[in-house]
């Protein structure tokens, strides 16, 4: 996943850090008051301290999109042991309902596999995550694949397709 924002903070505190290490160093060469060194050295604490919260933030994101990923993978490869054939055979049928209905709505390639990803329930961020794209990229695909279905949002676009079998 794109970690922009996060990253352009990273780098605008290390900037902080590096120009307020070179002002204390400067300061301290002048003879400035050690009350006025403190704060310095306060901010550029406060700073790595930031920088480690994002970093922390962004690692344990990227583990947990990871995790999903490979939870995803594993599911759409290996049907569970404990699926009766009868099960396996309706996810077979509704697989096909599915890629049938995406062609007749003229989807493309990318909207078909954000159709899937939100019929699996996945949410906005979650599917950004899984296919390594922005948040607002995956609601503009959402919306475009709305549009083409003829309903209103996510929980319209599910019904479609369980609203005759219940």
């Amino acid at each position: 996943m794109l970690y922009i924002k996060e990253i352009f903070i990273m780098i605008l505190l290390a900037f902080v850090i590096a120009g307020n290490l070179t002002d204390v160093i400067y300061d301290y060469r002048e003879g400035a008051s050690v009350g006025h060194l403190v704060i310095e050295l306060a901010l550029v604490l406060a700073s790595l301290v930031l920088i480690t919260i994002l970093s922390l933030g962004i690692w344990k994101e990227s583990r947990s999109n990871r995790k999903l990923k490979a939870e995803l993978l594993s599911i759409s490869r290996k049907p569970s042991a404990s699926q009766s054939p009868t099960l396996l055979a309706a996810k077979h049928d509704l697989g096909k309902v599915l890629q049938t209905q995406f062609q007749e709505w003229c989807l493309t390639h990318t909207e078909k596999e954000v159709s899937l990803l939100l019929l699996k329930g996945l949410s906005f961020k979650e599917i950004a995550a899984v296919r390594n794209t922005m948040e607002k990229t995956v609601r503009q695909q959402a919306s475009s694949i709305y549009k083409k279905a003829g309903v209103g949002g996510r929980h319209e676009f599910s019904a479609w397709f369980i609203e005759d079998i219940l």
